[in-house]
């Protein structure tokens, strides 16, 4: 069974920075696109940034660019979001998740989420 675990979140204050990991486990999975999008209560979730192996592009969301960044580990099976400056608009609970393909069929797996509070 694949899972897709998130970590790295927590609580800071504005104007500091986390690194969140998302890593695909249990069975041989290795995504070739990861995403991650974040979801505040009420609100819908938003795509912040998305990497791709298969066509080798590299997506950030203007209301995060510059501040926000996608890398991934591929050897590690891990993705990761590197979030700089962080402001209070940024509380949300962030999702990864994992397109690729398994038994030969189109597959995306979510993970459970990270909490980010920023606040002073």
């Amino acid at each position: 069974q694949v899972q897709l675990v998130e970590s790295g979140g927590g609580n800071v204050q504005p104007g500091e920075s986390l690194r969140l990991s998302c890593v695909s486990t249990g069975r041989s999975f290795s995504p070739y696109m990861w995403n991650w999008y974040r979801q505040t209560p009420g609100n819908k979730r938003e795509l912040l940034a998305t990497i791709s192996r298969r066509d080798d592009h590299n997506n950030v969301a203007d209301s995060v660019k510059g501040r926000f960044f996608i890398s991934e580990d591929a050897a590690k099976n891990t993705a990761y979001l590197q979030m700089n400056n962080l402001q209070p608009d940024d509380t949300a609970v962030y999702v990864c998740s994992g397109e690729g393909w398994l038994n030969a069929a189109p597959v995306e797996y979510w993970g459970q989420g990270t909490q980010v509070t920023v606040s002073s």
